[in-house]
């Protein structure tokens, strides 16, 4: 899937403007400071107090830059600040060059001691210089031009101080928090969560530092050796900050495993798209989801469960590549971004490494566990070009992996259930089934002899505006979205009715319903069938359900239990498409089945491979003995119906023998056929000859 072209103006757009604003407001704070500088020292003015003032305002500013080194590489986020107050407090008496001094003092030198992030430093940086000048601005406007040699001394610090440290205070919290938030603004709209919290509580913050900004000034004025002990109340309010940020970090982790948790993903995964659209390269995601996790926690209760997944987290930490990063969306779901991807096949790659990491044994108290994982990838921009939709994509794109027990799975378009398209499709079908206008068609199926072993009910829908739809593209559908189950009842209704009148016409024929494998692994589906067999007053062996292999993959032990309360109340099985699946023989001589069908792929060319005809005799060899009936689909020719006849089939299936029918045209094959059975047009014309045959001479034939 490529980028739409609705979303590339956008796309392009934010590329150019989004990561040229830090680099903008870098040169202009840069370029600002130069012109400072030169100014100042054209002027001969001095950059900064001497005496008591100079080195009282540098040894404060020295212990605020030791206390947030002092808190850890990540712990420090700059934004208003202690140093921000301080930075005010000499704007407002020294001006603005003094105040940019303190402000870079704080800003750059915490930045490098964070070195691996000295880009934020200088954003950081940057804009607290930007901010600063704006303070100095707003001072101006009000009258006050405070320089070095003269400082701002008003006459009293009473209330007429007020405009002044207000419009300051305004300037610089306006312009660093106005540009700090066009630089975080992520595509989607809105700041991270992070961020937006940290940003608000660091205003409110921000009120009671500057609160203290007037009381520096003061104080340099009249007792500068004192300066030192605002340390105090700086470094407490600045762990405010701190605190804040932690609390908000908080709330984007998982308390089980420390792992970040959904909100972080998808935040996360916005920043990487804008990174990755930036210079042009590709970022995945992959959704990891562990396999029967579910029968751990019913079989070792939920404390185990945890401590399982404990190990999991870990195990997923260590085996992330360089530069990836990992998440818990709830359960036994994870998620990993790949902020950069080479391509779809190193994605994918990447994936396999991780499943097959999560499927070494593990240890629960000498219990020795093996749990295998199903990935989906989904990757930017070739999939999706938001966050949201990545992960949507890759969560298909692993329930895809589950049901092909594939292990990993890249999205693919064509087998997504979720396109407007599809969802439309569900809507209409959902519809039709409350209005009736799904319809069952009917095939027959005979033994050789002629006699009709039976019939399938087949599923058909014909869309108002789209004509015939395919039963494999809606069947799918409802699969995926929740509707079998409603689609199933459906058809079990239509069917049994029909039964229930074909009996009451004197046409005794069961009927073949085919069931999903969710309906199978529905608690009280067994019941659910018994109770719609004595509503219809339909005898249960005249009722026969087919499943696939697929039930067998996901839980054969429920399908087993499922299928015996069936059978034990009358209801005949068969297994259906033989041969397509995995693991059927391995459970086949546990489930209840009487009746068995081969698969049309191994039938259509039954009379021209030998293969496919070794596997034909095999299977029926091991169905008989077994004590199964086998039905061969899918026949379509004289040459097939001989060679399965020979081989030892009981029954076909097919367009040689007639196409699924409506019920009107099913009820008047079954009484063409009557007691005589089906027979082919050259058995018919053999019959007829040797009826001819025996016919005494003369004798005419009305």
């Amino acid at each position: 899937m490529k980028p739409t072209d609705s979303a590339a103006p956008a796309s392009r757009l934010r590329r150019l403007v989004v990561p040229a604003l830090p680099a903008a407001f870098t040169v202009l704070a840069s370029l600002t400071l130069l012109t400072g500088v030169i100014w100042t020292l054209g002027e001969r003015r001095e950059l900064f107090p001497s005496g008591t003032v100079g080195w009282s305002l540098a040894v404060l500013t020295g212990i605020i830059v030791g206390h947030l080194v002092a808190l850890g590489r990540d712990r420090w986020w700059g934004g208003t600040g202690s140093g921000a107050a301080l930075a005010l407090a000499v704007v407002l008496l020294y001006g603005w060059m003094p105040a940019v001094l303190v402000s870079l003092a704080v800003v750059v030198l915490v930045g490098a001691a964070r070195r691996h992030r000295w880009r934020q430093a200088v954003l950081h940086g940057a804009v607290d210089l930007l901010g600063v000048g704006a303070a100095a601005l707003g001072s101006t406007a009000l009258g006050s031009t405070a320089a070095v040699r003269h400082p701002w001394r008003p006459e009293a610090w009473d209330l007429s101080v007020l405009p002044q440290v207000v419009a300051a205070a305004a300037c610089y919290l306006l312009v660093t928090r106005g540009l700090l938030w066009c630089t975080l603004l992520p595509r989607g709209g809105g700041l991270p969560t992070v961020t937006r919290t940290a940003l608000t509580r660091q205003m409110l913050v921000g009120v009671a530092l500057f609160g203290i900004a007037p009381l520096i000034a003061v104080t340099a004025d009249h007792a500068p050796l004192l300066l030192p002990l605002y340390a105090v109340p700086l470094i407490a309010l600045d762990s405010t900050l701190w605190i804040a940020r932690a609390r908000a970090e908080e709330q984007l982790r998982d308390p089980l495993t420390g792992l970040p948790n959904r909100q972080w993903l998808l935040e996360r995964t916005w920043s990487a798209l804008d990174e990755a659209e930036r210079i042009e390269a590709r970022c995945a995601l992959v959704l990891i989801d562990l396999d029967r996790f579910r029968s751990v926690n019913d079989t070792l209760g939920h404390l185990a469960g945890d401590r399982l997944l404990l190990q999991i987290a870990d195990r997923l930490r260590d085996a992330l590549p360089r530069g990836a990063e990992a998440a818990r969306l709830g359960g036994d779901e994870f998620a990993v971004l790949l902020p950069t991807a080479d391509s779809l096949t190193s994605a994918q790659r990447v994936a396999r490494n991780l499943v097959a990491a999560l499927g070494s044994p593990l240890d629960l108290d000498g219990l020795t566990l093996v749990l295998e994982a199903s990935a989906g990838v989904a990757v930017f921009p070739d999939h999706a070009l938001d966050a949201e939709g990545l992960l949507r994509r890759a969560d298909v794109a692993m329930y895809q992996a589950k049901r092909d027990r594939s292990g990993v799975e890249v999205y693919e378009a064509q087998r997504d259930g979720n396109t407007p398209d599809r969802l439309g499709l569900l809507g209409d079908l959902r519809r039709a089934l409350d209005a009736g206008d799904v319809e069952l068609h009917y095939q027959p199926k005979v033994g050789f002899d002629g006699h009709v072993a039976g019939l399938e009910a087949l599923v058909r829908w014909v869309h108002p505006d789209r004509g015939r739809v395919p039963p494999d593209e809606f069947i799918a559908i409802a699969e995926t979205s929740g509707l079998m189950p409603r689609l199933t009842e459906y058809v079990l209704e239509t069917a049994l009715a029909q039964v229930a009148r074909w009996r009451a016409m004197g046409l005794e024929v069961p009927v073949a319903v085919n069931v999903s494998p969710r309906d199978v692994h529905s608690p009280g589906f067994a019941g659910a069938v018994a109770a719609r067999l004595a509503r219809h007053r339909v005898p249960p062996g005249a009722l026969q359900l087919e499943i696939t292999e697929h039930v067998l993959l996901e839980d054969p032990q429920r399908a087993a239990d499922t299928l015996a309360g069936l059978t034990g109340h009358g209801v005949k099985m068969s297994l259906d498409d033989f041969g397509t699946g995995y693991s059927s023989l391995v459970h086949l001589r546990r489930l209840p089945v009487s009746e068995l069908k081969i698969d049309r792929s191994f039938v259509a060319r039954l009379a021209v491979d030998n293969e496919d005809a070794e596997i034909v005799r095999c299977t029926l060899d091991l169905a008989h003995s077994l004590g199964l009936l086998v039905v061969a689909e899918g026949v379509e020719d004289d040459e097939t119906w001989e060679r399965l006849r020979d081989l030892g089939c009981d029954a076909v299936q097919g367009w040689l023998v007639a196409a699924a029918m409506p019920p009107d045209e099913t009820t008047a094959w079954l009484r063409a056929r009557g007691k005589s059975g089906w027979h082919r047009e050259s058995e018919k014309a053999a019959l007829a000859a040797e009826k001819t045959a025996d016919r005494p001479s003369g004798q005419v034939l009305n």
